[in-house]
């Protein structure tokens, strides 16, 4: 980590109930909330606005999980890469989740998934290029304003997180890398 956070001895008050609940969760506190730290007061709406997006996210938490995967590859994120796959490979076996990272148009999904995964990682290439034919698009497979919306912030948030996290030297814990080097590798898009 290139900046100063705070530890976990010395937490207090919001960043402690933010790493108390992380310990819970995870085992552990990830650098990647340690990094938050270095700006105190944003590191709880942070940590709020991802677990509101993920927990309230339209499409389930399965979708969630690609979207980041996807984006993450984009942006290129080797962290988000990482710890995103190991989340994904729960739900959908990690040989799937490995398809998907690798190209999410040859790994066998839906119509459906495939243009929710072409527009996200769209906004993490160049969200400037999306028009609203890209939209109807989507309209067009069932998707309502409302995942469409879902879509987008999952993107965005994930690219500012993933950007934040390399500009500050957050790095992967050992228990995200995976314990094949071939997958590692692959899995290894940006910043090591």
């Amino acid at each position: 980590m290139y900046l100063e956070t705070v530890s976990e001895e010395e937490a207090r008050g919001d960043i402690a109930d933010v790493y108390a609940a992380e310990r819970g969760d995870m085992g552990a506190v990830m650098n990647a909330t340690r990094s938050l730290s270095a700006r105190p007061d944003l590191l709880v709406p942070v940590d709020r606005l991802l677990n509101q997006l993920r927990d309230g996210f339209s499409l389930g938490l399965e979708a969630f999980r690609m979207i980041t995967l996807v984006v993450a590859k984009h942006v290129p994120s080797s962290y988000c890469s990482h710890v995103y796959f190991r989340g994904l490979s729960r739900f959908v076996g990690r040989e799937q989740a490995l398809a998907i990272q690798r190209d999410h148009h040859t790994a066998g999904l839906t119509d459906r998934e495939v243009a929710m995964l072409d527009y996200a990682q769209q906004i993490a290439i160049d969200a400037s290029r999306i028009a609203p034919a890209d939209i109807e698009r989507l309209r067009a497979l069932g998707f309502s304003d409302l995942n469409i919306a879902d879509i987008a912030y999952a993107a965005a948030y994930r690219c500012f997180l993933s950007r934040y996290f390399d500009a500050v030297g957050a790095e992967a814990e050992p228990g995200f890398l995976d314990d094949d080097p071939a997958v590692r590798a692959q899995l290894a898009v940006g910043k090591s």
